[in-house]
C-alpha cells in the first residue's frame, strides 16, 4: 500500500508513524512545505517568555530523526499544488529548486494545517509585526524582545494564543495591550467569566480592549503605532493573533467537498468525499461530540487523535471519531482558565431548558500551604438533568477539573451521575470533598430547590433592584448592607423584614446558603443567595 501524506506537525506525523506501526510494509511518504516536519506549536509563546530556554526544544523531530525512527520517507520544502483524483496523483512544487514532482498514492492524507489571518489593513508587513505559528515566528519575537528595543506591544486577538503571548511578553517586562473586535475576550467562555479574567489581566498590567477593531499599523519602516476604532496606541511590536485560515486553496478544482469556512468536510472515519482521501487537523472540520454538528477544532490534541484514528482506518480497521467538545485550557498571569462542552450561550441557542451555577470552591484545604480556590461554572439541562458544560478559573490545576468534566460529557452523564464520586484526596492535591463535587452539589441544590439563587448575570442585569442586601460574611464587608452574624439566625431571630425580598451575600456563597436554610426554616420565603459571592461579584449599594 502506497500512502502519501501532505503536511507534518501533529496530524500528519501522527498518521504517518501509526500507519507504519499498523502495517510496516506500507510505503509512506510525507511531503511538507515547511523545512521542519514536527514542532511544538503550542509551546511557542513560552519560548518568547523564556520559560522554554532553548529554541532546539521547539523541534519535536527533525526530518532525519523522524524518518529513522518510523521508516517514513520525509521530503521537506515541497508544496502540494494540485490533486488529480482520477489518476490518484498529487503535483508538488519544490521550493528549493523550483521543479515539480508528481506523487502517486493508494491512500492520501491531507494535513496541510492552517495559516495566521493577516487582515487587509495598511502596515501589516512593517518590521516589528509578527504572527505566532511556527518556531521561526517565536524565535524572531524573542530576539526582538532580547534586543531591549521593545517597550510596548499590542496583541491583536484575545483568544488563547493571543493571551498566552501577552502573558509571556508581560513576563519579559513589556507593556502589553490586547485588542479584539469581539465584545469579550476568550471566545467560547460566557461573558461574566471572561469579564472576571479581564479584571485579573488588568491587575497584572495587561490591558484588554474589546469591541476594538484593528484598522491599521503605522510607522516609517518599523511599527510605531496601532490604529484602532477607538484610538491610536503606541507600539514597538505587534502580534497578530486574529485566528487562522485552513490551507486548502490547492484543492480548488479537485472536487473535494469543503465547508463554507474552507475546511475539508470529513465523515466519522475522517474520510473526505473521496473514500481514498483523508483529512486531519487544522485543515478539516470534524463534528461536535454532543450535537453532531460540524466543528472546527484546530488543536494539537485533536490533531493527534485524528491522525491515530485515520491511520487505523487506512490500515483496514473501521474506527469512528466521536468528535470534539471544545475543550481547552490556558495559563494566564495569576490565573489558569479552562472550558469544555456547551457554554450557557450555546445551550440557550440550542433551545435547552438551561440552568447554571457559579461556585467558588477551595482547591486544597485552607491549612495546606499554597491553597487557593477555583471559580467553577456548570451548565445543565433542568428538564433532563443532563450535564452540558463547564468553565473554570483559578490559580491551581484547572485541567483536572476540565478533564473530569470532559469525561462526564463523553459518557453522556447526568448531573446526578456526578454526585458522590470517589475522587483522589490528600491535602497536597485536593480538598476532602473534591472541588468539582462541591460545584455539583451546589448545582443539585439549586436544581432541586434546596437553594434559591441569583446568578452573577442576573445580578449584573439589575435583577436585585428592590432586594434588601444582607451581608453574612465573617465580618461586615458591604457598605450600606444589613449585617447579620450567621450564628444569630435561630428561633426568635427577627432582625430582617419578612415582607421584603432578601439577597444574601458572603465572600464565596457558602455562608449565604447556610443562612438561607436557617431563614427559610424561620418563615422567610423570599430569599436568594448571590452565586459566587464577593469573590466573583462587585456589590456596591448607593
Amino acid at each position: 500500500m502506497k500512502v502519501l501524506i501532505i503536511g507534518g506537525v501533529a496530524a500528519g506525523t501522527k498518521a504517518a508513524a501509526k500507519i507504519k506501526r499498523e502495517d510496516p510494509s506500507a510505503q509512506v511518504t510525507l511531503i511538507t512545505k515547511s523545512s521542519e516536519v514536527s514542532y511544538a506549536g503550542c509551546g511557542l509563546p513560552y519560548y518568547v517568555g523564556d520559560v522554554i530556554h532553548d529554541k532546539a526544544a521547539l523541534i519535536v523531530n527533525t526530518p532525519e530523526s523522524f524518518g529513522a525512527l518510523t521508516g517514513v520517507e520525509v521530503i521537506t520544502e515541497m508544496e502540494a499544488t494540485s490533486i488529480d483524483r482520477s489518476s490518484k496523483t498529487v503535483k508538488a512544487h519544490n521550493l528549493k529548486d523550483g521543479t515539480d514532482t508528481v506523487y502517486s498514492y493508494d491512500k492520501l492524507v491531507i494535513a496541510t494545517g492552517a495559516r495566521p489571518v493577516k487582515p487587509p489593513v495598511e502596515g501589516v508587513d512593517l518590521e516589528g509585526v509578527y504572527v505566532m505559528r511556527t518556531p521561526e515566528d517565536a524565535i524572531a519575537v524573542r530576539a526582538a524582545v532580547d534586543s531591549g528595543t521593545v517597550k510596548r506591544a499590542v496583541v491583536a486577538g484575545a483568544g488563547f494564543i493571543g493571551l498566552e503571548v501577552a502573558e509571556n511578553l508581560a513576563a519579559r517586562g513589556v507593556m502589553v495591550s490586547v485588542i479584539d473586535m469581539a465584545p469579550q475576550i476568550l471566545p467560547g467562555f460566557d461573558p461574566e467569566m471572561a469579564a472576571y479574567v479581564e479584571n485579573v489581566l488588568a491587575d497584572n498590567d495587561i490591558m484588554t480592549f474589546t469591541n476594538t477593531r484593528l484598522e491599521g499599523i503605522l510607522g516609517e519602516g518599523h511599527v510605531s503605532k496601532v490604529k484602532t476604532g477607538r484610538r491610536a496606541m503606541k507600539a514597538d511590536m505587534v502580534i497578530l493573533a486574529l485566528g487562522i485560515r485552513p490551507n486548502t486553496e490547492f484543492l480548488d478544482g479537485s472536487g473535494l467537498e469543503l465547508w463554507p469556512n474552507r475546511t475539508i468536510r470529513v465523515n466519522e472515519y475522517l474520510q473526505t468525499s473521496d473514500e481514498d482521501i483523508y483529512a486531519l487537523g487544522d485543515c478539516a472540520s470534524v463534528s461536535n461530540r454532543m450535537t453532531g454538528a460540524a466543528a472546527w477544532s484546530p488543536m494539537g490534541s485533536s490533531a493527534n487523535i485524528e491522525g491515530r484514528i485515520a491511520a487505523e482506518n487506512i490500515c483496514g480497521k473501521k474506527k469512528a471519531y466521536p468528535g470534539v467538545l471544545g475543550t481547552g485550557v490556558a495559563k494566564l498571569p495569576e490565573l489558569n482558565v479552562g472550558r469544555t462542552g456547551m457554554s450557557e450561550a450555546d445551550a440557550v441557542a440550542a433551545g435547552l431548558d438551561v440552568t447554571t451555577v457559579v461556585c467558588v470552591a477551595d482547591d486544597k484545604p485552607g491549612y495546606y500551604p499554597g491553597f487557593g480556590h477555583f471559580i467553577i461554572k456548570l451548565v445543565a439541562d433542568l428538564a433532563t438533568d443532563r450535564f452540558l458544560g463547564l468553565q473554570v478559573l483559578g490559580k491551581g490545576n484547572v485541567d483536572k477539573i476540565v478533564d473530569i468534566a470532559a469525561m462526564a460529557l463523553s459518557m453522556n452523564a447526568k448531573v446526578s451521575d456526578m454526585e458522590n464520586l470517589d475522587f483522589a484526596y490528600a491535602p497536597p492535591f485536593s480538598t476532602a470533598i473534591h472541588p468539582l463535587s462541591t460545584a455539583v452539589n451546589v448545582l443539585r441544590n439549586k436544581m432541586t430547590g434546596a437553594m434559591v439563587a441569583m446568578t452573577p448575570v442576573q445580578y449584573g442585569a439589575g435583577e436585585a433592584d428592590g432586594y434588601t442586601v444582607v451581608d453574612v460574611g465573617k465580618t461586615p464587608t458591604i457598605d450600606g448592607a444589613i449585617y447579620v452574624e450567621m450564628n444569630d439566625v435561630k428561633p426568635g431571630f427577627d432582625a430582617l423584614p419578612k415582607d421584603k425580598p432578601l439577597l444574601i451575600v458572603c465572600t464565596r456563597g457558602r455562608r449565604a446558603y447556610m443562612t438561607q436554610v436557617k431563614l427559610r426554616a424561620l418563615g422567610y420565603t423570599d430569599t436568594k443567595v448571590l452565586e459566587g459571592g464577593l469573590t466573583f461579584n462587585t456589590v456596591e449599594l448607593a
